[in-house]
């Protein structure tokens, strides 16, 4: 008796199958030649590049300088101060800003009013569709000492006085700014994935619940919040590795000669360093060290959100 047609059968490509893969080939193609292939630019790191017109030049045959840059980052008098700016400012959006859109798809998923929720939701994800330069203007302008409503309203409502005024462009009001900006602009958007993974919830775990006489603020801790809690340790933990960097878009807007004490952070400082004092080289360390602090948070969030919750990334 003949056995020949036992082994694993082979799965005949289809024309669906093609597209498909010609999709993930271009994603990967993608993914080489606009990340992968500029990790060359890393050696500059090491080089003696400042400055230098010809930066390909400089990365193939400049000086080898070892540590050189990165010592001179460690040692740079700003430097306490751009690091604790950046992660101060990071934890603090980290305990508010990363809660406030899984509340805020709670509480919308809480609405049943279907219409009135698509308008809320719409409201709220609408900031994200202006740049950070329109937003951000339209805040400052509304805080303006002389022309903005903030000091009027807060006059009227009793917590000034008629002759005193609030300068949110000073520095103590800098990370103000910047975390309550961030909010308004972020929570919407970011609310999406969280309804999205909220709609996947099934559906008879609320009647079961209902029917065993929980309510509705019972039902979104113990089956809402549980079922969407991958989604939240995934983005929770790259929320963690993200410690050491800030939008650059978001910090400069609001950014003066007044508050650079408060505001200034890694992203603002190697731009400055970077493209107006052109130190190539120099910028380059100070990236490449966000990069190796990011992936060792990364993987040791992940390591103790596995070893505590189970969940983690990967």
């Amino acid at each position: 008796m003949s056995f020949a047609n036992d082994g694993p059968k082979k799965t005949r490509w289809t024309k669906n199958t093609v597209q498909i893969f010609c999709m993930a080939l271009a994603g990967a193609v993608f993914l080489f030649v606009f990340a992968y292939i500029p990790m060359f630019g890393i050696l500059l790191a090491f080089k003696d590049g400042d400055k230098e017109l010809n930066i390909l030049q400089a990365l193939l045959t400049g000086e080898w300088v070892g540590p050189e840059h990165f010592v001179r980052f460690f040692n740079d008098y700003n430097f306490k101060n751009i690091l604790l700016n950046t992660i101060g400012l990071n934890l603090l959006m980290l305990a508010i800003n990363f809660p406030a859109p899984i509340l805020f798809a709670l509480f919308l998923n809480e609405m049943k009013n279907k219409r009135c929720q698509r308008a809320v939701q719409s409201v709220a994800i609408f900031p994200t569709f202006l740049s950070w330069v329109v937003f951000g203007g339209i805040l400052i302008a509304l805080g303006d000492v002389n022309l903005g409503i903030v000091n009027p309203i807060l006059r009227g409502i009793g917590i000034l006085g008629q002759d005193e005024y609030v300068n949110l462009g000073e520095a103590k009001y800098a990370w103000f700014m910047i975390i309550v900006s961030s909010l308004l602009k972020g929570t919407g958007w970011s609310s999406v994935i969280y309804s999205a993974a909220i709609l996947g919830v099934d559906r008879d775990l609320y009647e079961a619940a209902t029917l065993d006489g929980a309510g509705r603020f019972r039902q979104m801790w113990n089956i809402t919040l549980p079922s969407i809690a991958p989604t939240v340790t995934v983005f929770f933990l790259l929320s963690v590795s993200g410690l050491l960097n800030n939008s650059f878009e978001h910090i400069y807007v609001f950014q003066n000669a007044v508050n650079l004490s408060m505001s200034e952070v890694i992203a603002t400082y190697v731009y400055k360093q970077g493209i107006s004092n052109r130190l190539y080289s120099y910028t380059t360390a100070v990236g490449l060290f966000q990069s190796v602090v990011a992936f060792i948070l990364l993987v040791a969030s992940n390591f103790v959100s596995k070893k505590i919750t189970g969940k983690g990334i990967y």
